[in-house]
């Protein structure tokens, strides 16, 4: 029997609202949610979350874990650790890896992989190709988070281009769809610009104007518009422009739409201007690119045209990043930082925190179809986060739980700490210590 819980004095952040009270939780589920739970069992353990937000476990929807094949750059222990310290209790992984996870065969490797080593619950996304069709129709709606499509190449190039490939994928898969969108053709047209004029020694600042708003564009429209005519469940990753947002709708509930889009916390935090001092650390696919590009972006996420918030936590070593421009890889560690980076937004008061939770934990569980979890509801997993949104530290060194061991946000203040992550019930993380006994479950998908 696992440890039972009782949350006090909370600040419940939940389906839009804030209330005052108490969350008991046994073998695992929560079973009680009230103003004020009396308990004079002694085997129940009391925390006082006074002043804390106690909110659902946050789901990042795009995460790469590196392994197997890639575990110079992190792995499947080091970075769900770091995602739980993070107040991440539920991610899904991408098929970029070493094999690329392209067979149900493969894919299911990795969930053994992981049932030995995620300290949080953990889907995969089968991975497209111009020749794999077959062997995405074997997968299972209720064991599969969805298919991941590379229509921008990125790292480990699964790059899907063939147009009348990505019709029948379009077409005939009935599972949800998770893009890349940049045009590629755009992409290499900018890339031999760059090199005529700077040869070997690209400046990093070119990133977002190699890999311009022009090239997002174009291919998520090509995206939405192949979407809408063969009726696709879409979801549209990472958004970085303004432009792109145009083509997603705010008027419909999350529940009814079938073309969805997410935005990146580096993408909300970040612009071009910070090329200058972080050079290839913020170097992402997409791009981070301009002020006006980013103030699109956060406008689409507050008018709900945009429905979730994720990471993209990608780690490389920093002796691959300190490459030049052209062999520098793109993406970085946020797994540990995305939440509370997040928090920042909403002391600025330029987020709520029930809207940042609509976002990082209700949306991307319904998008999912997560089986009961994403909400704080009696008889759901006991996926809990708390937060005390007036406990400032500095990200350094020293408290860094990548395992490359280095974050785009080092040296930086947060107001907001995370204090505990409960997963399933179990308390795996409780004020920089870890409880690493139990591990994470594979997540179910109740999609009808």
């Amino acid at each position: 029997m696992m440890n039972r819980f009782l949350i006090k004095n909370a600040n419940i952040v939940n389906e839009g609202e804030i209330k005052h009270g108490d969350v008991l939780i046994v073998n695992g589920r929560i079973e009680q949610i009230d103003d004020n739970i009396s308990q004079k069992n002694s085997e129940i353990k009391i925390i006082d979350a006074s002043n804390q937000y106690l909110i659902p476990g946050v789901v990042d929807d795009q995460v790469h874990f590196r392994e197997p094949g890639l575990t110079q750059k992190g792995n499947i222990y080091t970075e769900s650790r770091a995602a739980v310290a993070g107040g991440i209790t539920s991610y899904i992984e991408q098929p970029n890896t070493v094999p690329q996870a392209t067979t149900i065969k493969l894919l299911e490797d990795k969930y053994a992989l992981a049932a030995t080593k995620s300290l949080a619950n953990f889907g995969f996304n089968l991975g497209a190709t111009n020749s794999n069709l077959e062997e995405l129709k074997k997968a299972d709606k209720s064991k599969h988070a969805g298919i991941k499509i590379f229509m921008g190449s990125s790292t480990g190039n699964m790059l899907v281009d063939d147009h009348a490939v990505l019709e029948k994928i379009f077409g005939e898969i009935d599972l949800q769809i998770f893009t890349h969108c940049e045009d590629e053709a755009t992409i290499k047209a900018n890339l031999e610009k760059a090199k005529a004029e700077y040869g070997n020694a690209i400046p990093m600042k070119m990133h977002g104007v190699i890999r311009s708003a022009e090239a997002c564009y174009l291919s998520s429209e090509y995206a939405v518009n192949l979407a809408k005519k063969l009726n696709t469940k879409l979801h549209v990753y990472h958004l970085s422009t303004a432009i792109e947002t145009k083509l997603f709708a705010n008027k419909l509930p999350l529940e009814k739409k079938r073309i969805t889009a997410e935005a990146c916390v580096h993408h909300l935090w970040f612009t071009d201007a910070d090329y200058e001092q972080k050079g290839s650390l913020i170097k992402w696919n997409p791009a981070v690119k301009t002020a006006e590009d980013r103030a699109g972006v956060w406008e689409a996420l507050l008018d709900d045209r945009i429905d979730v918030i994720a990471t993209d936590h990608a780690p490389h070593t920093l002796e691959e990043k300190q490459n030049p421009y052209t062999k520098a890889p793109s993406g970085g560690p946020l797994v540990q930082h995305g939440l509370v980076a997040m928090m920042e937004f909403v002391h600025q008061e330029k987020i709520t925190i029930q809207k940042l939770v609509d976002k990082m934990c209700h949306n991307p569980a319904k998008l999912l179809g997560l089986k009961e979890r994403g909400f704080i509801r009696e008889g759901y997993h006991a996926d809990l986060v708390l937060v005390d949104p007036h406990r400032p530290w500095q990200v350094n060194s020293s408290n860094v739980l990548y395992d490359c061991g280095w974050s785009p946000f080092m040296g930086q203040n947060f107001k907001s700490r995370v204090t505990h992550t409960f997963v399933n019930g179990h308390l795996v993380y409780k004020n920089g210590d870890f409880n690493e006994s139990v591990k994470g479950t594979r997540l179910e998908f109740d999609r009808g």
